[in-house]
């Protein structure tokens, strides 16, 4: 691949022109705001000036509710040998283009499973796609030229190809991305009236929950508009396990010990269930999940912290597989949650005490 045409620069079209821009490809950069195209050039994504003949792949990275127009108009126009959407939700685009009357052997329907809470060209980096799976949905009717010049875009910007089904990508991402954001929100709007009393009690669990909360409500309703159905029946199966958690803890209280039981056997049901689930999220690098132990210290909030810790746990070979930081309220510190291996945790606990730091147990 030598050219590119990136149509929308959003945090994905800019975040894969970027990519493409570093690996050498001739990206241009096109959107219906201007300003957000030149704001992607002006980050090294490529010209936001038009290309001055045919591309060789036309990525289009606009909301889900516009995707099939534009890639029609880019299609009709023949800007590209092969045309690539990144739009979350994949049946809807292909079947509007097929009632628009375009043919399909030159598009190919994709999906970078990658994104951040906040959006826009400001928020993308080149290493956004780097170990992700980025799925791909060919159809009996896509061509090779499509196909081999999808697979190089997800190869240059080192992501992992999967291929899929468009429906079963769809109702795949209804479970693993729309309906978490969903549930996301709503505990997160638990807090909007809150007392500021009870606000300030929040910890990490409430921030690992409502992180993805943050997220743009106008993206996110143009995405759930395409994916409804299929939001809605996983939400379905939650209601239910949340209508029966209700009734357990309500038995819980009960001053029937028969009733307690049937409600504490409710609990662990429905906590064993998401133990059970939990494992079965992939890992580092996509691996099956490793069992890590975590080494807690307590740090100042002062720049170089971070790095002195770093450096000291690398003095002594210890490789920091994960890292949570956990601000203390009102305080100017903080808890950093160190993950490492089993066998190094010991070690490493003893070297950073050794060391001056404060270990938590």
């Amino acid at each position: 691949m030598r050219s590119a045409l990136v149509i929308g620069t959003g945090l994905i079209g800019t975040s894969a022109a970027l990519t493409l821009a570093g690996r050498g490809v001739s990206v241009h950069l096109a959107d219906h705001d201007p300003d957000r195209a030149r704001t992607a050039a002006a980050l090294g994504a490529g010209s936001d000036e038009p290309p001055p003949g045919r591309v060789d792949l036309a990525l289009v990275a606009v909301p889900p509710a516009h995707t099939a127009a534009v890639l029609a108009g880019a299609m009709r126009a023949g800007l590209a040998r092969g045309y690539v959407d990144v739009a979350s939700v994949k049946s809807g685009p292909r079947r509007e283009l097929e009632e628009l009357g375009i043919g399909l052997d030159a598009y190919l329907g994709t999906h970078p499973m990658a994104g951040k809470e906040s959006s826009g060209p400001l928020a993308a980096t080149a290493d956004l796609f780097e170990g992700r799976p980025w799925v791909l949905t060919p159809t009996p009717d896509t061509g090779t030229e499509v196909l081999n010049l999808a697979l190089e875009l997800v190869a240059l910007c080192r992501a992992v190809p999967v291929v899929m089904d468009a429906a079963a990508h769809d109702r795949a991402v209804a479970l693993v991305s729309h309906t978490p954001q969903l549930i996301s929100s709503m505990v997160a709007a638990r807090l909007e009236a809150a007392d500021e009393t009870v606000v300030r009690l929040c910890g990490q669990g409430i921030r690992d929950v409502t992180r993805i909360a943050a997220s743009d409500p106008r993206m996110w309703i143009e995405i759930l508009s395409a994916n409804a159905g299929p939001v809605a029946d996983v939400l379905a199966g939650v209601a239910a396990d949340l209508d029966e958690t209700i009734g357990s803890l309500h038995a819980l209280h009960s001053a029937d010990e028969a009733k307690r039981r049937g409600g504490a056997a409710g609990i662990a049901d429905v906590l064993r269930r998401g133990n059970t689930g939990r494992t079965r999220v992939p890992g580092k690098h996509g691996e099956a999940p490793a069992a890590y132990e975590t080494v807690a210290v307590l740090i100042s909030d002062q720049p170089g912290e971070l790095a002195r810790i770093f450096a000291d746990a690398g003095r002594e070979g210890i490789n920091i597989e994960d890292v949570r930081i956990e601000h203390a309220t009102g305080q100017q510190a903080g808890l950093v949650q160190l993950m490492v291996g089993p066998a190094a945790a010991t070690a490493l606990s003893t070297a950073l005490s050794e060391r001056g730091w404060s270990i938590r147990r």
